[in-house]
């Protein structure tokens, strides 16, 4: 019935000669600019409000009809929303046949003068209205509105209209990836396009999505990871490199992790993972800068402080600490793991350490702070630390519990990551990513690799602590979701 009634306007409209898909429409201010010229309004000597001239566009959020001849609209752009004045008198009798076509969720553009009503409410007194688009659907319900996560992830185009908030805080992704571009810019990093499809998937170890050529008839996979692409441009020459891209990962989803995925991978030629913990300060204040923030931000019922420089604290400190074992000690670390419910047979001692470390010790991170120093037989792509080869020189940052960004200095001698690779390969499942070797990534090392730091930042998860969104799906536009019935 509603549909029915939208339609019949629709007609009405085009009997009128007017095109209800509109056209192009020049000139038009944005809400907030408009909004911001309220100084402009002035009283002449009679005591009546005058005005600049103005041109908006935007969508209809709400109407008021006062009797036959008057109404007030909310109109909505990207950066605003504004009253506008529809009155008989202002508009014309032509003009006003299209005013008697609207309906909410329509799409108009307005010229009039701008002042303020009676009761001081800025308002656009329109003197023309240009139909520029007809919605056919019904917007949701004022009061309702999208209350179900999975409708409005699923219909963001309606989420982006009615959700407050919702438009600003993807403005701010855009914002924050912006800033991280402009500050590698700033650093003499270049940004580069890898591949997307990969002949052997690898650079970190996850299950990837399986695809086939037809042409070459080969099985390809979708990249899991940025880095070994990026590590062949250094042996190449191009000293600091970036990449801000989708990687691919056929693993669960949840509220941190969703298949697909934008990452950061940067690579500085004659740096280690010292270089990389100032990069990664930087790149995060600056962000946060450019979004509008303070360094203090909410995240829940906490206060996190980015204020430089940020915590460092290395690995096996923060185990002994919240676990109050000596992670030195494989036969304590085995019998903390079985209290903690974890698998302990057949499993390194490394391993087994690494898995209480993110049962126990990764949640109660609230930071930022960066952790150092990993066991090396858990970072085979990482360069041991010099006077202590059983640790490796890397480090994760942790945020409110979860890694936002990891860091290597970057392994650059061919033999001995040929063999890791080797041993990371030994009783892996065969759909696992590195269940073949990349040789020739091997060969490139073997050209020479300068010394190098690398660091990989989670976009997604950056955007969610700069946001103070809990879930990733609120952070991604469109989230996988399983089919619905009617798809």
């Amino acid at each position: 019935m509603l549909e029915a009634s939208r339609r019949e306007k629709l007609k009405r409209l085009e009997q009128l000669g007017i095109d209800p898909w509109g056209g192009r429409f020049d000139g038009h201010q944005a809400i907030a600019a408009i909004l911001a010229r309220q100084g402009e309004i002035v009283a002449d000597s009679t005591g009546e409000l005058h005005g600049p001239q103005v041109r908006a566009a935007g969508r209809i959020m709400l109407r008021r009809i006062q009797g036959k001849k008057m109404q007030f609209l909310h109109l909505q752009d990207w950066t605003g929303r504004l009253q506008v004045l529809l009155s008989r008198s202002l508009i014309g009798d032509n003009n006003w046949g299209i005013v008697e076509c609207l309906d909410l969720g329509d799409i108009i553009g307005v010229d009039g003068q701008f002042k303020r009503t009676r009761t001081g409410e800025p308002t656009i007194f329109a003197e023309r209205v240009h139909f520029l688009t007809k919605s056919i659907e019904t917007p949701p319900a004022k009061h309702e509105g999208l209350a179900d996560p999975e409708l409005r992830q699923r219909m963001r185009y309606l989420d982006l209209i009615h959700t407050e908030g919702v438009l600003e805080r993807f403005l701010k992704r855009t914002r924050i990836i912006q800033s991280i571009r402009s500050t590698l810019a700033a650093e003499g990093f270049v940004e580069v396009e890898g591949p997307t499809l990969h002949a052997v998937a690898g650079g970190a170890a996850a299950r990837p999505f399986v695809t086939h050529h037809n042409a070459l008839d080969i099985d390809l996979y979708l990249r899991i990871a940025l880095e070994l692409h990026l590590k062949r441009l250094l042996v190449g020459g191009m000293e600091r490199v970036y990449e801000l891209g989708r990687v691919y990962r056929n693993e669960g989803i949840s509220a941190r992790h969703n298949p697909e995925f934008t990452m950061l991978e940067v690579y500085q030629a004659y740096g280690d993972y010292r270089s990389m913990m100032d990069l990664t300060e930087k790149l995060l204040v600056q962000a946060i800068e450019a979004s509008g923030q303070g360094l203090k931000l909410a995240w829940g019922s906490l206060e996190l402080d980015f204020t430089p420089p940020f915590a460092r604290k290395t690995y096996h400190e923060l185990f002994a600490e919240y676990t109050g074992i000596s992670p030195d000690d494989p036969a304590a670390v085995a019998e903390y793991a079985k209290s903690l419910g974890l698998e302990t047979a057949g499993r390194h001692p490394d391993v087994l350490k690494n898995a209480v470390f993110e049962a126990r010790v990764e949640d109660r991170l609230v930071g930022p702070v960066f952790v150092m120093d990993y066991p090396a037989s858990i970072c085979p792509l990482t360069k041991r630390k010099r006077g202590c080869p059983q640790l490796a020189e890397r480090f994760e940052l942790f945020v409110a519990g979860m890694e936002v960004a990891n860091a290597y200095t970057e392994l650059n001698d061919p033999d001995l990551q040929e063999e890791l690779f080797s041993r990371q390969l030994e009783g892996l499942p065969e759909e696992e990513s590195m269940a073949r070797m990349d040789r020739d990534f091997i060969r490139a090392l073997r050209h020479g690799m300068p010394p190098a730091g690398g660091l990989g930042i989670g976009i997604d998860r950056l955007v969610m602590l700069l946001t103070n969104t809990p879930t990733i799906r609120e952070v991604i536009l469109f989230p996988l979701l399983r089919p619905s019935p009617e798809e």
